[in-house]
């Protein structure tokens, strides 16, 4: 079920007007969010429900049995078997075509012709939304149980609620257990100042996944259908530009609508981006994009395999295993794997080089550094959202040699009325909005009536219209894929 569907709002309507009955007692609490929860991930395919399911009774038994174990070699079985289970249904469903796609292209380069991934059909399996979401998120419970940093909950209903929880069940944020367990024990009741500010974060979320990536997909998805040659430079310069912050709108998006309706539930998910395109570092992007993934990888696997406790090289190689790990986690292809390995590339290098201290004290040193991280961050980008490593390429030497010149070229962009419309209303909306907010953390203080009576009321009733109005055609979220 999409946030940005018609479907959704009447769901979202039902489930609030049960809910502060269905919250009173913690079973039916538990119950009741189940139910919404795997029908609002069923609406989609229920036959995928069965993957939750198991995902879910495999770490929830695995993590009693990780407890009781008064062993080492068993805690570590188990705790096995549970890695195991959850890599292997993301093998399975996720990976297995491109294993066999090229293991087809090794074959064939010995004279074998076999054609793995299209003649056999266990390897052309659909892939589940939010599988890569929910099964890291599983894992990472069994994973605390066994390091000790969390008991395991005999409720099952308690479990499959944080487990499956709708709000965040298919495009994240990744939760923690031990941050959302002990949450869900309580019947919170939520202030009006909090229910208010989760209404505009809500509405916000909505702002920028259907008014500026809606707008900006079109336009993003006929720049990489053409011939990179197509195009000048300066073109490709904006094309990228605009999936930059159409995916940053997107994903940002979803995470603040999810964010948003958790409180409103009496829940607190911790924030999933903070500005990343502001960073002066590759380093601080990382902690400010995509947070509760960066953090799982930090937590889970660099920590794990050593960080940087072993020395600088050893750190290196951590940063490129972690890395390339999360490229293949955002998809099944080659041009993810080179994602994200010139992240850990330039990671290693500005490590290496200690560029970010160096300019920093410079005059305009800051905004040098800021710039340098995002051609870096674009750079990522091309391979992101490339068909193919080729074409990734290509657009790469037309941007850095600026072929064509410092002009379009009379390439055809696609920009009608309405997209000058929005791009004006949006850049209105974001200053006034800055400004505001700038305001009030500079000050230390908010304009409290006029927030409360004039200009929050006024900002929402202006999002709510031009998201009304100046929506785009309604894609699906971007991570949703993945």
């Amino acid at each position: 079920m999409l946030f940005n569907s018609s479907v959704f709002f009447i769901f979202i309507a039902i489930f609030f007007l049960f809910w502060p009955l269905a919250k009173q007692k913690k079973n039916l609490r538990f119950a009741y969010l189940i139910t919404a929860s795997f029908f609002f991930y069923g609406w989609w395919d229920y036959r995928f429900l069965f993957l939750i399911i198991a995902s879910g009774l495999l770490d929830y038994l695995l993590a009693f049995r990780i407890a009781k174990s008064s062993s080492l070699p068993k805690k570590r079985f188990f705790l096995f078997a549970s890695l195991l289970g959850n890599i292997g249904s993301l093998a399975c469903f996720k990976y297995l075509g491109f294993f066999a796609e090229n293991l087809s292209l090794l074959l064939a380069g010995v004279g074998i012709e076999a054609s793995l991934h299209e003649n056999i059909p266990a390897f052309m399996l659909i892939l589940p939304i939010g599988i890569s979401f929910y099964t890291f998120q599983s894992m990472s419970y069994t994973i605390d149980v066994y390091f000790g940093r969390i008991k395991p909950t005999d409720n099952i209903l308690h479990f499959f609620a944080y487990l499956a929880m709708f709000p965040q069940l298919v495009a994240g944020p990744i939760l923690r257990a031990k941050d959302i367990l002990p949450q869900l024990l309580v019947n919170r009741s939520i202030s009006e100042a909090e229910r208010w500010s989760a209404l505009q974060r809500v509405v916000f979320g909505f702002f920028k996944k259907v008014v500026i990536a809606d707008n900006l997909a079109p336009i993003v998805a006929a720049g990489f259908a053409s011939d990179p040659d197509s195009g000048t430079g300066l073109y490709w310069w904006f094309i990228v530009t605009a999936f930059a912050v159409q995916i940053y709108c997107d994903f940002s998006g979803y995470s603040d609508i999810a964010i948003g309706i958790a409180k409103w539930m009496g829940y607190d998910f911790k924030t999933n981006f903070n500005h990343p395109y502001i960073s002066r570092s590759l380093r601080e992007f990382w902690t400010r994009w995509h947070i509760s993934l960066s953090s799982w990888f930090r937590d889970y696997l660099y920590i794990p395999l050593g960080g940087s406790s072993r020395g600088s090289w050893h750190s290196y190689i951590n940063l490129f295993v972690v890395f390339i790990i999360s490229g293949f986690w955002h998809g099944a292809a080659w041009n993810f794997i080179v994602w994200g390995m010139l992240h850990g590339l330039f990671l290693s290098l500005e490590r290496l080089s200690g560029w970010p201290g160096r300019i920093s004290g410079w005059w305009g040193g800051g905004l040098l550094a800021t710039i340098l991280v995002i051609i870096q961050v674009w750079i990522g980008w091309v391979f992101f959202r490339s068909e193919s490593f080729s074409q990734a390429v290509d657009i790469l030497t037309m941007m850095f040699t600026l072929q064509g010149g410092l002009s379009f070229g009379g390439v055809g962009l696609s920009i009608s009325w309405q997209h000058l419309q929005v791009g004006g209303l949006t850049m209105a909306i974001i200053f006034f909005r800055e400004l505001y907010v700038g305001y009030s953390e500079r000050s230390g203080k908010s304009w409290t009536i006029l927030e409360s009576r004039v200009f929050g009321p006024l900002f929402l009733a202006v999002l709510i219209v031009v998201s009304i109005f100046f929506r785009g055609a309604g894609d699906e979220f971007i991570y949703f894929q993945f």
